[in-house]
């Protein structure tokens, strides 16, 4: 089992290369990385988890150059988002800034894509709420069509754009009818979100891995109907803190990935954190 980390890297914590030669040197499989732009102080949406919103939110560093220095400074490391805000981006310069990612990474970028849960923020983006996922869908259909070999136009209700000459390409090569990185769609279980992961992912993200003895079967059905292949799906626990039984019992799911996840804090504590954690990683080859 792969064993990787997400963390809120803002302005006060350890430092995107810092932590990345650390992750390397132990052992990790891979660096994920959270998106916020903005937090509007006028809000009026709950944080999910309850309470007060917590200050890492309104400073996180921007995914894309963060993983950026990631990517210089190690070679092995995979670099995730977890996730990415697509409908908060314009898609012919968000397909530019991942395939420059996975190409100058050599194949290491995954992308974790989701809707989003703030509203004020998507607003202020221009993102109609209700309309979110149909939009997202719609710019990964865009982006697929510039990362394709051959200039390839695409004219869809949120997004277009004409054949163009777009390069760098993605170095990873398509995998059905996924075109360009490895991408994994984060949210909450259920028919409309499985039949996305199924048309254009690669796997789930659900955040928190709770409840997946009855979730991941059902996506593994629906992902037998719409024809992919079915040893192609991957599901990666996110944002999870680790117990030796959970891990087991991940993979006795058949899960080969977790994301276990780091405080927003300083060197000192994430180092030590990554210490307590190294002891997963070196056990994660013998629960396989």
């Amino acid at each position: 089992m792969r064993i990787a980390v997400t963390i809120f890297l803002t302005d006060e914590t350890i430092t995107p290369t810092r932590l990345a030669r650390e992750l390397e040197q132990r052992g990790f499989a891979g660096l994920y990385l959270p998106e916020h732009t903005h937090i509007p102080v006028e809000r009026t949406t709950p944080y999910p988890a309850g309470g007060d919103l917590p200050r890492e939110y309104g400073r996180t560093l921007d995914p894309f150059v963060a993983l950026g220095q990631a990517a210089a400074v190690t070679r092995a490391l995979g670099l995730g988002t977890g996730i990415t805000l697509v409908a908060q981006h314009d898609p012919i310069d968000l397909a530019k800034q991942i395939a420059t990612l996975d190409h100058l990474s050599g194949g290491r970028f995954t992308l974790g894509l989701g809707y989003g849960w703030n509203v004020e923020e998507a607003a202020d983006h221009g993102v109609a709420w209700r309309e979110r996922r149909e939009s997202v869908r719609d710019r990964m259909g865009l982006m697929r069509a510039l990362w394709s070999d051959e200039p390839t136009p695409y004219d869809g209700p949120y997004a277009r754009v004409r054949a163009s000459h777009a390069h760098p390409k993605p170095a990873q090569k398509p995998r059905g009818p996924v075109v360009g990185p490895r991408t994994l769609i984060g949210g909450a279980a259920g028919p409309k979100l499985f039949s996305h992961i199924c048309e254009y992912a690669d796997g789930w993200l659900p955040i928190g891995g709770r409840g997946l003895s009855q979730t991941v079967p059902a996506l593994r059905t629906a992902w037998a109907e719409a024809g992919r292949e079915p040893s192609a799906l991957q599901v990666v626990p996110y944002a999870v803190l680790p117990s030796a039984g959970k891990l087991a019992h991940y993979a006795d799911l058949g899960i080969e990935e977790v994301v276990l996840q780091l405080p927003p804090a300083g060197e000192t504590e994430v180092l030590r954190l990554l210490d307590e954690y190294s002891a997963h990683v070196t056990g994660a080859s013998d629960t396989v």
